[in-house]
Formats: C-alpha cells, structure tokens, sequence
C-alpha cells in the first residue's frame, strides 16, 4: 500500500528525464523555453549560475550542489551573471553552435575556462490528462540547498552520484542517472510540504498530522462511503475542528478534495478502453453511474464519454 505522497505522484504518471549535462564557461546564457506538463531541474554539480523563471522578479543564485526545480515547466534564463543582455541565447541556437547531439556533455561559452559551470539539467513528465493540487499550487520554483540541514543526507547522495554517472565513461551511468533522478521531485516535494512556506500555497494540510492521516486514510480506500465525519474520526478529530482546519490549511472543503481525486482516479481508468463506464464509477466511489457521469461533467467539463472521444482525437494527432 503506497504512502499519500507516493500514491499522488504514482497516478500522475511522473517520470523522470535527463536532457543534458553541460561545460558552461564564461560568458555564457541559456533561454530555456516553457513546456506544458513538466518540472525542470537543474543541479549545480560543479560552480554556480543565476536562473530567472519567467514572472519571477529577481534571479535565483545557484550554488555548487544547490538544486532548483521549476515545478510547471515555466521559461527561464540560466546565465553566468554577467553581460546577461548580451549573452543569453535561446537552448536551440546554443544546441546548434556547440555541436550537442544528444549525448555525452554539452559545451559551451566564452574563453574563461576557470570558471566552469556543469550543471545537470532534466525534467519531470506527468499525464497530460491529470492534475493534483499538490503539484498544481506549488510555487513557481522550489529552490533546495544546504542538504545536509535541509533536504537530509540522502538527497545530497543522490545528487553527487547522479552528478557522477550522468554524462560519465562507464557503462550504464546515463541509466543510473535518470532511474535516481526520478526520486527527487518526490524528496523536493517533500522538503517543500514540510517547510514553513506550504501554508502559503495552500499545501499545509499534507504536513499536518490529523489532516495527513485522515488524507492517508482516504487515498487507501478512495472508493469507501467517506464523510467528513469519517474523515474527521481518521484524523481523530471533531467534525467541526477538522472541517475548519482541513479549510484553512488546504484551502478546499474536504468533499472538495474526495470529489477532485475520486475523478482523477476514474479519468485514468478511461483512458485505457478496455474500461467501462461501470468500471470508472464503482473504482470513483459511485454506486450509481448517473451520479458519477453529473460529477464528472461538472469537475471535467466533460461526459466520461466526451472525455473518451477527446483522448481518442487526441491520439490520432500524435
């Protein structure tokens, strides 16, 4: 049985993806462009850079071992902090003129080699057809550093080694890379909801213990008859209490969030069209099939059968 954390990132679909590792020496600037359904990071392996994520007013100062992840794919500048006017050049023109083909090690800038910069850089893919709130109300970048303190001694690990193999001479590095890199949106994430900046985003809730064990109680059995009784008996709390404080933390009502995921589960089922109707809404939590077809029209915009016929549409673009 998957944790709450793991179980919403599990039916998102995440996987991991590296794109290059880089040789950046002075002068030296990157326009990352945006890309829909992703999360960006990059990894300061060895030296630092500045990174500006679009509607973000002041850059973000990468430090050697630093990390940052631009959880909704939104474009961004890396730059060595210097002439960035002049020097910032878009990911494809700096693609063509260092000659990167797709593997091994990306090389490029100005004649100031004591100033390299090798940055790990990859993204996060999820289902294009599902959401969470987690991943929706994140802020636009999660900035990491000071593992040791902040992040624990496994992330630091993780991201020396695949610092080490991403990129490297000895067999299987790449592969090694990317399997670990899948982990750490899960730890980012993590490190975010347990930090004093959640509330704010509206996030508290999966740090707090009641809510989080009435949240773990749910995901466990989303199609189990849930009140907000029952989810206030999970979290040991009044009915009263845990409806205020489950609104305050999460900004939602309780059925809110039941009713979003519920949905989320039975869209993942449509997708695959070997799946009924009947199947959809008993998984959802509804006995009734017009009950679950009016709930999900209203959270979709979309009957079950629309919502079928678009992934339909949408795959013979492809």
């Amino acid at each position: 049985m998957l944790d709450l954390l793991s179980d919403i990132l599990t039916s998102l679909s995440l996987r991991g993806s590296l794109y290059f590792r880089t040789s950046f020496t002075k002068p030296w600037g990157v326009a990352v462009p945006s890309f829909k359904n992703v999360a960006r990071f990059h990894f300061a392996h060895r030296g630092g850079c500045l990174v500006l994520v679009d509607g973000v007013e002041e850059p973000v100062s990468l430090a050697q071992g630093d990390l940052i992840i631009i959880p909704h794919g939104t474009s961004h500048d890396l730059y060595c902090g210097h002439l960035h006017e002049s020097t910032i050049m878009p990911l494809d023109t700096v693609l063509e003129k260092s000659g990167y083909e797709g593997s091994g090690v990306l090389v490029y800038g100005g004649e100031e080699p004591q100033s390299e910069t090798q940055l790990i850089c990859g993204h996060f893919s999820f289902e294009p057809h599902s959401k969470h709130i987690l991943l929706e109300r994140l802020p636009p970048f999660i900035h990491l550093k000071n593992y040791g303190e902040h992040a624990g001694k496994w992330m630091e690990a993780t991201l020396r080694v695949i610092g080490d193999e991403a990129g490297g001479q000895r067999m299987g590095g790449d592969l090694i890379a990317l399997k670990m890199s899948e982990a750490i949106l899960a730890q980012a994430i993590r490190s975010f909801v347990e930090s004093n900046d959640a509330p704010e985003w509206g996030l508290g809730g999966f740090a707090d213990n009641n809510l989080r064990r009435a949240l773990d109680a749910f995901h466990k059995e989303p199609n189990k008859t849930w009140t907000v009784e029952s989810l206030a008996q999970a979290a040991g709390m009044s009915r009263t209490s845990f409806a205020v404080l489950f609104q305050k933390k999460m900004a939602m009502t309780p059925m809110e969030y039941v009713t979003g995921w519920r949905i989320e589960i039975a869209k993942r089922l449509l997708m695959n069209p070997l799946n009924t109707l009947r199947d959809a809404a008993e998984a959802a939590g509804y006995a009734s099939d017009s009950a679950f077809v009016r709930v999900f029209k209203k959270e979709t915009g979309l009957t079950p059968v629309g919502f079928k016929r678009s992934l339909v549409s949408s795959n013979s673009k492809i």
